[in-house]
């Protein structure tokens, strides 16, 4: 993440530790998945970018345990404190401006991240530039505009009503600088880098309670932003999180689409 006073999702707000919740929920299973099948273990190094929350970082840590090292980093490491012992070092850090916080990782991993920074290109060569040779890559990041809706299936007006606060979502990213298709280009970004044995996938949740509770926690993160630019009122948005809270609406996520390298 960068440092921006238009960032619109403030680990600092009450609901950014909800959201980050929801994401272990929904995400930290193909996260995993991953990581294990590019074989980081004992005694290895890993760059955790944007951490947020913790469940990554602690599992890292079991990972590569007393003898590897974790540089978890992030523009605000508040909500880290839990995981910060040995192997875990928390550093305020800024991917999109600043040198990466070391050299020679075998694992650099990014989740939901690179989206929102408005230099993306740069983030990604420090990066790039912080592994050792052979050391592998790891982004993982949304496509909004390859799914737009939150509910896919509009049935009638509490889903078209969720669709349009949601289209309101997408609007306040973009005018931050968000990439709404950045997911999609990642496996393209990684070969043009120069990484090898470059592969993706993709994982899009759908109908969960923690779809609920992502949901409901951003747009009550985002509400007064809504409002203010005219695109919800104080009505929609209650009658929305009644709607979510009912547990009538399946509600789904940006596809998120996992892509990874390796250095050479």
């Amino acid at each position: 993440m960068t440092r921006s006073d238009g960032y619109l999702l403030d680990n600092r707000q009450t609901e950014a530790g909800q959201r980050f919740d929801a994401f272990a929920s929904l995400f930290d299973p193909t996260t995993f998945r991953h990581v294990e099948a590019l074989g980081i273990g004992p005694g290895m190094r890993c760059w955790e970018v944007g951490a947020g929350g913790t469940s990554v970082v602690s599992w890292l840590a079991e990972k590569v345990g007393s003898d590897g090292r974790i540089v978890a980093t992030d523009l605000d490491t508040s909500l880290l404190t839990a995981a910060v012992r040995p192997p875990v070092e928390a550093r305020v850090h800024d991917v999109g401006t600043e040198e990466p916080p070391g050299e020679g990782f075998d694992l650099v991993h990014a989740r939901l991240v690179l989206v929102h920074v408005p230099d993306r290109a740069r983030a990604l060569q420090s990066m790039i530039k912080a592994l050792r040779p052979g050391g592998w890559l790891l982004i993982e990041d949304a496509d909004p505009a390859l799914q737009p809706l939150i509910c896919p299936d509009e049935l009638g007006p509490e889903q078209q009503l969720a669709n349009r606060l949601r289209h309101g979502f997408r609007k306040l990213l973009a005018d931050r600088g968000a990439d709404l298709s950045y997911g999609r280009k990642l496996p393209r970004l990684l070969r043009e880098a120069g990484l090898r044995d470059v592969e993706a996938d993709a994982y899009f949740p759908m109908t969960s309670p923690a779809c609920a509770a992502l949901e409901a926690a951003t747009v009550r993160q985002i509400r007064d932003r809504l409002v203010d630019a005219g695109l919800a009122t104080d009505e929609d948005i209650d009658r929305h999180l009644a709607n979510v809270e009912a547990g009538g609406m399946d509600l789904a996520t940006a596809p998120m689409i996992s892509a990874w390298g390796r250095k050479a």
